[in-house]
C-alpha cells in the first residue's frame, strides 16, 4: 500500500496528541526553547535528505503540470531548510505567553481572581503546498505549549513527511514528547473527515490555504474552526493621494509577491486623481506587466485594459492580473469594498486625515492601512516572529495569528474558605 492511500486512525494520532499536550502545558518557557533550538539544529543538520524527498513531490509536480508559482511554493533549498530553521530560533526569542497574567483583583468577600493565559490544548492545522508551513505551525504550536496535528496537502505530502521525521528525531533529545506533533500521512479524504469531528480530542481547527479548502473546513468541521481567508485585497487611491506615494504603494503591494493574500487585487481610484496622473499610472502598468480587468472608464483610458466581468470584483489573482475601478468619492470606494472584500487587508492612500479616519472606521477588514502597502499584514512583518495564518473572523483571534492567538485564558480564583 502507497503512502498516499494508507489507511491512518486519526483519532489515536488525536488521543496521543491530547495526552502529550497535557505534559507540554506544564513545561517551562526554558525547556520549549530548548526543544525549539534542538530541532532547528536538527533540521539544519539533516536537510540533504529532506531536499531528496522534497524533489520526490517535484518530480511528481512536474509530471501534473503544476504551474511554476506553484512549483516555487513546493520546492526547497538549503537556503530555505535554513531560513525556517532560523524562523524556529526566532519564536524561540519571542516572549512565553503562558501564564501570563492579564488581569487580577480581589473581591470584597477576600477571593483574589487572575484571569491567566493557557494554551489552546490540541491545534488541527489543515493547509496546502508550502512545506514551511510544516514548520512554522509546529514551532508556534509548541512554544505556546500546544500539541498539534498536521494535515498538509497531498502535493507535499513526501516532503512534509520527512521534515516531521526530522522533528520527531529531535523532540526524542528534548523533554517535549514527539507525540505532541503528529502528521497524517496519506491523502485519504476518510482521515481529513476524521479529523473535521474529533471534537473530545482536538480544541481547534486552522486551515490554511485557498478558498475551496477553507470553506470545506468551515461547512464540514464539527471542531471548532479558527477561519483564514482569502485575499481579495483593495487599495483606494483618493483624490488627494500623494502621486508618487500612491503608485509606489500600488506596484509593491501587487508585485511584491503576487501569489500571496496580502497583495493587492482591486485597486480602486478616485475619478480626478486618475484623470489628472493616468499616464503615470498607465506607465507603472506597462513598466510591471500588469494586466487590467477594467469598468467601462478603465477601457477607454488603459489601452490593452480587459473588460471586468462580475467575477473580477471577486477574485484573488494570485498573478499580475489587476481589477481597477474607478469612484466619485470614499464613500463609493467604502461600498465596493463591503461588497466584494473578504475582510482581509484594505488601505487608503491620501493626505486627507478626515478621509482616511473615515475609511479606517468604517472598512470592516482584519487589517486596514493608511498610506502603506498591504503587504505588512504579515506576522513576521508586524513584529509576531511568525504566524500560523491570518484570521479573517471576529471570534477569539484576527489578522495574523501568533502565540497569543493560539491561548485561551482561565481563572484562577484563590480563596481562605470563602462559601456561597
Amino acid at each position: 500500500m502507497s503512502i498516499e492511500t494508507t489507511t491512518i486512525n486519526v483519532k489515536d494520532q488525536a488521543v496521543k496528541a491530547q495526552q502529550s499536550g497535557k505534559i507540554l502545558s506544564l513545561l517551562l518557557t526554558s525547556e520549549k526553547n530548548d526543544a525549539l533550538n534542538v530541532i532547528a539544529d536538527t533540521l539544519e543538520q539533516e536537510y540533504k535528505f529532506i531536499l531528496e524527498e522534497n524533489k520526490k513531490d517535484l518530480e511528481t509536480g512536474k509530471e501534473k503540470g503544476f504551474n511554476e508559482a506553484f512549483m516555487d511554493r513546493l520546492r526547497l533549498t538549503q537556503e530555505r531548510v535554513n531560513d525556517f530553521a532560523n524562523g524556529l530560533r526566532d519564536v524561540a526569542k519571542l516572549d512565553d505567553p503562558i501564564g501570563d497574567i492579564l488581569s487580577e483583583w480581589t473581591l470584597e468577600n477576600g477571593l483574589h481572581v487572575k484571569k491567566v493565559r493557557v494554551p489552546l490544548g490540541v491545534i488541527g492545522m489543515i493547509y496546502e503546498a508550502r512545506p514551511n508551513v510544516t514548520v512554522d505551525a509546529t514551532g508556534l504550536a509548541l512554544k505556546s505549549g500546544n500539541a498539534i496535528i498536521l494535515k498538509g496537502g497531498s502535493s507535499a505530502l513526501i516532503s512534509n513527511r520527512a521534515i516531521v521525521s526530522v522533528i520527531h528525531r529531535a523532540l526524542e533529545k528534548t523533554k517535549i514528547p514527539k507525540e505532541a506533533v503528529q502528521f497524517i500521512a496519506t491523502t485519504d479524504r476518510s482521515a481529513t473527515e476524521q479529523l473535521f469531528t474529533l471534537k473530545e480530542h482536538i480544541d481547534v481547527l486552522i486551515p490554511r490555504g485557498g478558498a475551496s479548502l477553507i470553506q470545506t473546513v468551515v461547512n464540514n468541521a464539527t471542531v471548532p474552526v479558527l477561519e483564514t481567508g482569502v485575499g481579495n485585497v483593495h487599495i483606494y487611491i483618493d483624490k488627494e493621494a500623494d502621486v508618487e506615494k500612491a503608485l509606489n504603494i500600488m506596484v509593491n503591494a501587487k508585485t511584491d509577491r503576487p501569489a500571496v493574500c496580502n497583495a493587492l487585487e482591486t485597486l480602486i481610484v478616485q475619478r480626478d486623481w486618475l484623470q489628472t496622473n493616468k499616464e503615470a499610472l498607465i506607465s507603472k502598468f506597462h513598466e510591471h506587466s500588469i494586466t487590467v480587468h477594467g469598468d467601462e472608464e478603465i477601457l477607454e483610458i488603459i489601452p490593452g485594459a480587459v473588460k471586468a466581468e462580475e467575477k473580477d470584483w471577486t477574485e484573488e489573482y494570485l498573478c499580475l492580473e489587476l481589477a481597477v475601478k474607478v469612484v466619485n468619492n470614499v464613500e463609493e470606494a467604502i461600498a465596493h469594498i463591503e461588497q466584494y472584500g473578504t475582510k482581509h487587508s484594505e488601505a487608503i492612500i491620501t493626505e486627507n486625515q478626515t478621509t482616511a479616519q473615515q475609511f479606517l472606521k468604517a472598512v470592516d477588514a482584519a487589517a486596514v492601512y493608511h498610506n502603506a502597502s498591504t503587504r505588512f499584514t504579515d506576522g513576521g512583518a508586524l513584529g509576531f516572529g511568525a504566524e500560523i495564518g491570518i484570521s479573517t473572523q471576529k471570534l477569539h483571534a484576527r489578522g495574523p495569528m501568533g502565540l497569543s492567538a493560539l491561548t485561551t485564558t482561565k481563572y484562577c480564583i484563590t480563596g481562605n474558605g470563602q462559601v456561597r
